[in-house]
């Protein structure tokens, strides 16, 4: 049973907290909890529940599995738990961004990312919270009361009774809907993506390389898709207000999509009716009442997340980590988490740059301008470097708006204006 925190500050010793999600963020809260405790002299309760099973290949999650930097850092350096760097399928070295006309290869100088599977990493991380005397209670939520000095969580194989309450459960609409009967949370507002994955056999992958490559198609449904290379398969993925299994086959239709997929080993040309297609989403924005007396969220969960490209899982430890520190030094009541809400004022204030740098791009992708961008890029570093940072998501979209409309990026978006070709862009209509 539950001690109940009096007056609702920092968890005290004796204190239990339910994590409802065992991804990457409600993992990263979970050992946060229990390690930052200990290094107060507290012997706090943690308990996560997941439905999910990670192990034995029973789980396909939809996320394209890309770890962006500091990932590395904040698993490491924060949560005291070494990276699985034996799970990096691929470094991500860069990218090659195509539109409908043209391309460009986009390499920056900062760390690469790291390709894996979602499974793997989530698997390695629940089983490093377990290691570490994180109860792990493989069961999902049914239900949720809030009361003045505890918190209720009934699941489909116990009943939990917890001091404060961490959603981790990304954009799961029941958990979702559980929430907003008890408290008035809001889920954020959401794309809609399907993905696949494509086995081209060792050569189809050696000829591949390990750059993301990203399109910007000028569909009116498709706002973006992208081929991301694993150890033995590439994953496809697509994203949109609304997109589905048909939008899926078209995009792979689409003949520089075709063009950029390796053929099969022994087998000619792809047939994309054989592949299997998975439903996701994923947050463009935040989440309403992200917190309040006894609970707070993080990741997908708050919508915090960079609006445009995601960089989700990096979020999500990092908003984890943070709603674990506040929940230890300010307290579990509505007001003490105005401190979680500070703290991720960097992600808050981006939303808006990330935004509409969504819809600008959606946009110049539909009407061709995305190709004079593409032109100009080639002919100004800081541009090009802007348009990677872009794509990639490694820093702000303030700092990305801010570089991009600098007086040499101006001229030379300019200058590409009636320009058809540049140095380093690929033309499709056959030069460059």
């Amino acid at each position: 049973m539950s001690q109940p925190n009096h007056g609702l500050g920092p968890l005290a010793a004796g204190s239990r907290a339910v994590v409802v999600g065992g991804g990457p963020g409600g993992v990263a809260t979970a050992i946060a909890l229990k390690q930052g405790a200990r290094a107060l002299g507290r012997d706090v309760h943690v308990v996560v529940v997941e439905g999910k099973q990670f192990t034995g290949h029973q789980q396909y999650n939809q996320c394209a599995g890309v770890l962006s930097p500091p990932i590395v850092e904040l698993i490491e350096g924060d949560l005291g738990v070494p990276f699985p760097h034996s799970l990096g399928h691929v470094m991500i070295t860069g990218y090659v961004l195509h539109t409908a006309r043209s391309e460009i290869v986009l390499d920056g100088e900062a760390e690469p990312s790291i390709a894996l599977r979602r499974v793997e990493f989530d698997a390695y991380l629940l089983e490093a919270a377990r290691e570490r005397g994180i109860d792990i209670l493989s069961a999902r939520v049914t239900g949720l009361e809030f009361h003045t000095d505890r918190v209720v969580v009934y699941t489909d194989t116990d009943m939990l009774e917890a001091d404060v309450v961490v959603g981790a459960f990304g954009l799961d609409e029941g958990t979702g809907v559980l929430f907003e009967r008890a408290v008035g949370y809001k889920p954020p507002p959401a794309l809609s993506s399907v993905v696949t994955k494509y086995h081209p056999g060792e050569s189809g992958m050696a000829q591949f390389g390990d750059r993301i490559h990203a399109f910007l198609p000028t569909s009116a449904q498709i706002e973006f898709g992208a081929l991301t290379p694993k150890s033995n398969h590439i994953t496809i993925n697509i994203a949109g207000a609304s997109v589905d299994a048909n939008l899926m086959r078209e995009f792979l239709d689409m003949p520089y999509v075709r063009c950029t997929l390796p053929r099969l080993e022994n087998a000619g040309k792809y047939n994309p009716n054989d592949l299997h297609f998975y439903k996701g989403r994923f947050p463009r924005g935040l989440a309403g009442h992200i917190s309040g007396d006894r609970f707070v969220m993080v990741g997908d969960a708050a919508g915090l997340v960079r609006a445009f490209k995601g960089k989700g899982i990096t979020s999500a430890v990092l908003t984890g980590i943070r709603a674990a520190n506040v929940i230890l030094r300010d307290g579990i009541a509505s007001g003490a988490f105005d401190a979680y809400r500070a703290v991720n004022n960097d992600i808050i204030a981006d939303l808006p740059y990330g935004q509409a740098m969504r819809f600008l791009t959606i946009y110049a992708a539909r009407t061709g301008l995305i190709d004079v961008a593409v032109r100009a890029a080639a002919l100004d570093p800081g541009l090009r470097r802007a348009l990677f940072d872009a794509v990639s998501a490694h820093r702000p979209y303030r700092d990305v708006v801010r570089e991009g409309l600098t007086s040499a990026g101006v001229r030379a978006v300019l200058a590409s204006i009636g320009s058809r070709n540049t140095p380093k862009v690929k033309d499709r209509n056959g030069s460059g």
